[in-house]
């Protein structure tokens, strides 16, 4: 009797044992996903960003040389 509820014991712990790996690998998996998904945000923001920066550069320098006039005022009476 003794060793039979030592037997079931290890069994049970093997059991939680096994569980709390499994949901320790399902956790890192989740992480490398996440830590994926952010990579690769980063990186398509950085892709942009360096998209509108040489956008705004090129439109600055096709802009025109002359300054813009100043409306004119409205006379007072």
């Amino acid at each position: 009797m003794v060793e039979n509820s030592r037997d079931a014991a290890r069994a049970r712990a093997d059991l939680r044992f096994k569980k709390q790996e499994e949901a320790a690998t399902v956790r890192q998996k989740a992480m490398a996903e996440y830590a994926a998904e952010s990579d690769a945000r980063q990186a398509k923001t950085n892709k942009l960003r360096a998209l509108r920066l040489a956008k705004e550069a090129e439109d600055l320098a096709n802009a025109p040389a002359e300054p813009a006039k100043k409306p004119a005022r409205a006379k007072k009476k």
